[in-house]
């Protein structure tokens, strides 16, 4: 065999020979995910052999097309892992092959819900989803007064519709008033902060009485939803998408199911595969297919239901102790795996708790409340508990991360003061210089210490917590 040119070596060469500063970014970022509590919503800790799968020879692979019917050769592999998806798709989520199929190909929810929409729809007609400030989707049709935000509001017409301001719950009465004078062509059900459930029956009753397709976006609940957890929009809509890496718990992709046998449209199944590609996007990223396949093989396991419930339980259990510490929830607690915590009461934008936790090791996102002028300005933080549970955390250990919340809020009210000013810039300024101290017994350096010692206690899914050592930059306050 003949050497290697010098132009090839760096080909075999492992990545913390060939990249040192890339690989120390990512050690960084596994510290940080070791050392804090992830508490965002829409994110989860997938497993090692989703990663292992994510990080194979399969994204060098070409695959335009589907199946047996791609633009480039050499496919014959990935045409069977392909089919081997779309199968454990439908049996994750308990559905007959007959009624319904599955592009698996998506690079993300996003683009799964653009494509739906192109399938579904033509230009410039009228689509209804839940509205942003009320814990909808971007890509569910969301504008503002001044400027079309998203592909879904610029390329089609879209009206919100909102949740009862008196319970927070979705107001059906109100989408079917709606619904009579704006006469959707398609009506999208789903949220990225809605803690309860969706009534699907009385969703499809408006749809079929516009004669409009229904479509539930389940991106942030078909973890639940394959456990049987949830209510099943499979028995109710034409069209569910989801991402694959939230309750999911698999990489970041997205999945498109459409009923074959629709009444609403007879070429369903072609019309989903040709928005995918070639309409939307181009060839299909095989490695995160791949990764998907293992996912969904998981996800029809025996112990799922168990993970799932666990999730829930959680949930709860994280909202029933802020509720316990005279904290307001919207809808004061949850169906699912999040709690929408309203802090508008204190004083306190989302924003400003979310810089506090960060300095602390919680990460958790601000998020609007119902009732929030605008989006961009959030009065709450949403939470949520399936990366805590993906590290085995249980009911009790909700409890000692509710009081890690309690105690941050109590800081963070401190530092506002101090601030002297409203401004969240303020607020980071004295937030990032606290000396261990200033603030009594209750300061930044004390709560962060504490938080991380909590969470060195748990495995870290896809890494070796025990052989891990604190990489270059990190710089701790032992």
């Amino acid at each position: 065999m003949s050497a290697t040119p010098d132009f090839n070596k760096p080909l075999y060469a492992p990545l913390a020979e060939i990249d040192p500063e890339v690989q120390n970014i990512l050690d960084k970022e596994t510290w940080r995910q070791y050392s804090g509590l992830e508490l965002i919503a829409s994110e989860n800790l997938t497993s090692l052999a989703a990663m292992e799968a994510n990080g194979s020879i399969l994204t060098n692979k070409y695959s335009e097309g589907l199946p047996n019917a791609r633009y480039y050769g050499g496919n014959e592999w990935i045409d069977e892992l392909e089919v081997l998806c779309q199968k454990r798709a439908l049996q994750a989520f308990h559905l007959d092959p007959a009624k319904w199929g599955v592009n698996v190909q998506p690079y993300s929810g996003s683009t799964a819900n653009f494509a739906a929409l192109t399938a579904l729809l033509q230009p410039q007609d009228r689509l209804m989803g839940l509205g942003l400030p009320d814990g909808g989707h971007l890509t569910h049709g969301y504008y503002t007064a001044k400027k079309k935000m998203t592909a879904s509001s610029i390329y089609f017409q879209s009206l919100p519709y909102a949740l009862d301001p008196s319970t927070h719950l979705i107001d059906y009465e109100g989408l079917k008033k709606q619904a009579r004078i704006f006469k959707p062509r398609l009506i999208i059900c789903g949220a990225s902060a809605y803690p309860r459930d969706w009534d699907y029956t009385t969703l499809r009753a408006v749809a079929d009485e516009h004669d409009a397709f229904l479509m539930a976006d389940i991106a942030h609940t078909s973890g639940l939803v394959a456990a049987g957890e949830l209510a099943d929009p499979f028995e109710y809509c034409d069209v569910v998408t989801t991402t694959t890496h939230k309750t999911l718990r698999g990489p970041r992709a997205g999945l498109i199911f459409f009923r074959k046998d629709s009444l609403k449209a007879k070429d369903l199944e072609k019309r989903v595969n040709d928005a995918v590609f070639p309409a939307c996007q181009g060839g299909p990223h095989n490695h995160t297919i791949a990764a998907i396949a293992t996912t969904l093989l998981q996800a029809s396991q025996p112990t799922w239901k168990e993970y799932a419930k666990q999730v829930v339980v959680n949930a709860r259990t994280l909202g029933d102790e802020l509720v316990s510490r005279g904290y307001k929830l919207q809808t004061q607690g949850t169906d699912n795996h999040l709690v929408l915590w309203d802090l508008r009461p204190l004083g306190l934008t989302g924003s400003k708790l979310e810089k506090l936790c960060d300095l602390v090791g919680i990460t958790i996102n601000k998020n609007a409340v119902s009732g929030d002028a605008s989006a961009q300005v959030p009065g709450g933080i949403r939470l949520g508990t399936s990366a805590l549970t993906s590290r085995d955390m249980l009911a009790d250990d909700m409890k000692v991360v509710a009081d890690f919340l309690h105690r941050a809020v109590q800081v963070a009210l401190v530092l506002q003061k101090e601030a002297g000013s409203k401004l969240l810039k303020d607020f980071v300024r004295v937030a990032s210089t606290v000396e261990e101290g200033k603030v009594g017994a209750k300061t930044v350096i004390d709560l962060r210490r504490e938080v991380r010692a909590f969470a060195r206690k748990w495995p870290l899914p896809g890494v070796q917590s025990s052989k891990l050592v604190r990489p270059a930059g990190i710089e701790e306050d032992d």
